[in-house]
């Protein structure tokens, strides 16, 4: 059940062939996303001992396996405004997972914390110019 991996690397040699193989993984955010999704789960079975951490632990899957959801979903919608949407969606999930983050600060190791920080600011940075791509698209 634990962490078999340490770095991105070693976490994307253990993600399925079928997975890496979807076009949807040439986006460069949604492999981190799902990443991120891994480190959080990890993180937050730590917490569930603590009452104020699991309450923050229930949050924080759940923002995290959104940003991952709606990435999936808008790009089964292909290009244009609904693609848009749900980048925009995956955006304000990702937001969501970093305040939750923040939140946990007290339960990680500063360097853990940093870390999840920089992976989420990676990944907030490329919905945005994503979203706003696929809104030029879908003009007429």
């Amino acid at each position: 059940m634990g962490q078999e991996w340490r770095s991105y690397e070693e976490w994307m040699m253990q993600v399925p062939e079928s997975m890496k193989k979807d076009p949807l993984w040439n986006f460069q955010v949604y492999p981190k996303a799902l990443f991120l999704a891994d480190l959080a789960w990890e993180d937050t079975g730590k917490w569930l001992s603590n009452p104020r951490g699991k309450e923050i632990a229930m949050q924080l899957i759940r923002s995290a396996g959104s940003t991952c959801a709606n990435l999936e979903e808008g790009y089964g919608r292909g290009f244009g405004k609904d693609n848009a949407y749900f980048q925009r969606v995956a955006l304000g999930s990702a937001r969501e997972s970093r305040g939750w983050y923040y939140r946990a600060r007290h339960l990680l190791e500063a360097e853990v914390f940093q870390h999840r920080i920089n992976l989420l600011d990676e990944i907030i940075a490329a919905p945005v110019l994503s979203s706003n791509q696929q809104r030029q698209f879908a003009r007429p």
